[in-house]
């Protein structure tokens, strides 16, 4: 028999009994269509967490942790490992820096770092350049908009008082100083995290720069970043407070830079066999991806009941297509047909029901998919009255190209075993009694 006849002999009985394989079909589509919607809550949470860590962090910062101090010979050493791209030092300060400009003040953190190296990690600036002489710094994106005066902070405090009373808040967005801070000068005193409200003398300094905004719209970032050439200067200023020794005034972080996010591992495998306690945000996202596998195998397992489910109904339309087809069966033996053909006859309509079934699922699961992801943060957003739930930020649902490929696997697989026993089954039929059996 020609691949055409077999074809035909398999479609003349769908057209005939198309309820029936409508609604088999139906049973095959929904099951399927369960699995992958069901699994893709599992891969869009991934998604979403990892987006979150990521956006977050740099993936190729290696932190060092503990009481480490680097000499400049370990610095040295860590650089020569291949695929390190630089060693940044962060000194932080027990105190905090009131800006002043103009009738406006502000009071942040101050950051020291090398200015090479922390122009080779940070890359590109909101505006601006990085400083290229002692005097001159670096602003975070939001130090304009805390820059106040009296008449913004009473504003401020009203817009609260009206923002807190509709159950909202209000972040001074629309208040500060407007005009561009690039070439502005500015006046810094350091005021000690003591409790003594005593400051420094001020002294003056350029800005030169302003940093990227924070990923984050909750985060506000008024840091100002300075040469670590600085230092000696910030200790004198202090000395005219009292006795405060360097090392109570200031306190360093080491972070490592790899090259790319590839080489994050070998470099961080390395440190660690050399004494040093790093961490990376990479082991984060391995710790967090063996959960998620384990949690879309959990998911996955679970569709696959609603599958098997189905496959009830496609053993059974198969069954009564046998029954019904008994005489057929009989004169395709008569005329030679070996039951190889006919087996395969009965699993090419179980395989059709099990293709078409998925075809049509897959569809429905990428419509049901984009439809969670555009409608459920706006109901989340009315439920809770949180605007962070209207973001596009939030992945409920992700359709990768491998769970379509395993579920079609699965649906497909399930559809074809549902239908080999019916097949086998027309292959034992008698000849004469199925030649003998009325129409």
């Amino acid at each position: 028999m020609l691949f055409k006849d077999q074809i035909d002999f398999v479609t003349q009985h769908i057209k005939k009994n198309k309820l029936r394989v409508f609604m088999t079909v139906l049973a095959a589509t929904m099951g399927c269509a369960f699995l992958i919607v069901l699994a893709s809550v599992g891969f869009g949470l991934q998604e979403s967490l990892r987006n979150e860590i990521l956006s977050n962090e740099t993936v190729t910062k290696i932190q060092v942790y503990g009481d480490k101090q680097f000499t400049e010979d370990q610095v040295q050493e860590i650089k020569k490992i291949d695929h390190v791209e630089t060693v940044l030092e962060t000194v932080g300060m027990n105190a905090s820096a009131h800006s002043f400009l103009g009738d406006r003040d502000s009071t942040s953190s101050l950051i020291l770092n090398d200015m090479k190296d922390f122009e080779q990690v940070n890359g590109k600036l909101a505006e601006g350049v990085y400083p290229s002489k002692p005097n001159e710094i670096v602003v975070g994106y939001h130090f304009a908009q805390t820059l106040l005066n009296e008449a913004d902070r009473n504003v401020i405090k009203e817009k609260s008082k009206k923002a807190e009373a509709d159950g909202t808040y209000y972040n001074g967005s629309d208040e500060g100083y407007k005009k561009t801070l690039i070439g502005q000068s500015i006046n810094i005193s350091l005021l000690p995290n003591t409790g003594n409200n005593e400051e420094t003398e001020k002294m003056t300094y350029t800005i030169v720069g302003v940093m990227e905004k924070p990923s984050y719209d909750w985060m506000i970032d008024n840091t100002i970043h300075m040469d670590i050439a600085q230092k000696p200067a910030l200790v004198e200023n202090f000395s005219a407070l009292g006795a405060t020794t360097e090392e109570e005034l200031f306190y360093s972080e080491f972070n490592i830079f790899a090259d790319t996010l590839e080489n994050v591992k070998p470099i961080l495998e390395k440190l660690k066999d050399n004494g040093y306690s790093v961490y990376s945000v990479t082991e984060q996202l391995e710790q967090m991806n063996v959960f998620f596998l384990v949690l879309k195998i959990g998911l996955i397992f679970v569709g696959t009941i609603a599958v098997l489910i189905a496959s009830i109904g496609i053993f059974n339309t198969m069954t009564m297509a046998v029954t019904e087809r008994t005489r057929e069966i009989g004169v395709l033996k008569a005329i030679g047909a070996s039951p190889k053909l006919i087996q395969r006859l009965f699993l090419m309509e179980s395989t059709f029901i099990g293709l078409l079934g998925t075809f049509i699922a897959v569809i429905i699961s990428y419509a049901i998919s984009f439809a969670a992801n555009a409608v459920l943060p706006l109901i989340l957003k009315a439920a809770t009255g949180e605007d962070a739930f209207a973001t596009n930020d939030i992945t409920f649902s992700l359709i990768p190209w491998q769970l379509v490929v395993i579920a079609a696997g699965i649906s497909i697989g399930v559809a074809m075993i549902s239908g080999y026993r019916p097949a086998r089954k027309a292959t034992k039929i008698d000849v004469i009694h199925a030649l003998r059996q009325e129409l």
